[in-house]
């Protein structure tokens, strides 16, 4: 119908439900049905989500890691940077998308596919909105001098926003993509579901980041 915005291939069905992506009786949408001979088991695309979260905390913690040791070089100088005032916003912004992800979530659990449209469509929104406030906060420092080889504190600032900006670029896409593309493989409620965990860890991760950057500024 106009308006509506395209579902992946997998529809909600009602209890008697058993597509790949539909969801047995007690599931409130999640998928947990068995997959048919020879396909990958949805649980499978969590379990995979998950171990790729656990690559990406190691990453930014090793980028932390050679924060803490650069920052505490003896004899060499350690420059301040004072952090964009718009990052307290986007930090606004990006927790509130996570508790509007958490709702859309809840709504497709209870099969209201209205409310988990509008508020999956308002999460997109918000990490656009996320995104759009480090290019401002980027552009605030460059106005005022400060680039990626201005000093160590600087470098590290730049580096470590823009890694997790990508990140939740890539949160965005995969949104988008169930909005509006089919999938073959990944039911609608197992892609929900995987996204939502990232998009939550996302959340988290920049809460540990945004203070890290106000602490080693």
């Amino acid at each position: 119908m106009p308006g509506e915005i395209a579902t992946a291939p997998v529809e909600l069905h009602g209890p008697g439900g058993n597509g790949a992506g539909g969801s047995p009786p007690g599931h409130g949408g999640d998928s947990g049905a068995p997959s048919p001979s020879g396909a990958i088991p949805q649980r499978t695309y969590v379990t995979g989500i998950v171990i790729a979260l656990g690559g990406i905390l190691m990453f930014f913690a090793a980028l932390v890691s050679a924060l803490v040791v650069r920052k505490g070089l003896s004899g060499v100088p350690w420059q301040t940077l004072e952090v964009p005032r718009i990052l307290w916003l986007d930090t606004a912004i990006l927790l509130a998308s996570s508790a509007t992800v958490f709702r859309a979530r809840r709504d497709f659990r209870a099969r209201d596919e209205a409310g988990f449209r509008h508020w999956w469509g308002v999460t997109t929104i918000l990490g656009l909105f996320f995104v759009s406030g480090q290019v401002l906060a980027w552009r605030q420092l460059a106005a005022a001098g400060v680039y990626l080889a201005t000093n160590a504190s600087s470098s590290f600032f730049y580096v470590l926003t823009a890694a997790h900006g990508l990140h939740l670029l890539g949160g965005i896409i995969a949104m988008l993509a169930v909005a509006f593309t089919q999938g073959r493989h990944l039911s609608r409620a197992t892609a929900t579901k995987a996204i939502s965990i990232y998009w939550h860890f996302l959340a988290i991760l920049w809460l540990c980041l945004f203070a890290i950057l106000l602490a080693q500024g």
